[in-house]
């Protein structure tokens, strides 16, 4: 038993050390959006399987390519406030508030994930607090406001 603990500290560290180094600090708020992927993608599958029997690959497809778009605007963002921020230095403009790109584009995407994942659940009959369904409506609300400059609280 200790051998087998001792592997999964391994794996573990392992795998904790690759995604802080590829995804920085923050490398936990990345693997969070990608385990939302997972079960959105999940939850779909299984209400198009057991509840809608409308099971299609090419829609599964569809949404596989989707999830893969919104990590690829996400690395566009990031980058795009990187650059910024780099071309700001070069040129002796302080652009740190370039950074929210980034931030503000996986938040937008994180609450859009939990929100279809809920809507699956809910054509399913899942019953799913009231609170969780408009916190999610109000985040949302307030990551477009912050992006759009508002200062609304």
């Amino acid at each position: 038993m200790k051998v087998l603990t001792e592997k999964m500290n391994i794996f573990y560290g392992f795998i904790v050390t690759v995604m802080s180094a590829v995804f920085g600090k923050y490398w936990y708020l990345f693997f969070g959006f990608l385990m939302f992927n997972i079960i959105d993608y999940a939850t779909g599958w299984i209400y198009g399987k057991y509840y809608a029997n409308s099971l299609s690959s090419s829609v599964g497809a569809k949404g596989v390519l989707k999830k893969v778009s919104y990590w690829i605007i996400i690395a566009i963002a990031f980058y795009i406030s990187f650059a910024f921020r780099k071309m700001g230095e070069v040129i002796g403009i302080t652009l740190d508030f370039m950074i929210l790109f980034g931030w503000f584009t996986l938040a937008t995407y994180m609450i859009n994930e939990v929100r279809s994942i809920i809507e699956n659940l809910v054509k399913m009959d899942v019953k799913v607090p009231e609170f969780l369904t408009k916190g999610l409506d109000i985040a949302e609300k307030l990551t477009k406001d912050r992006a759009k400059g508002g200062e609304e609280r």
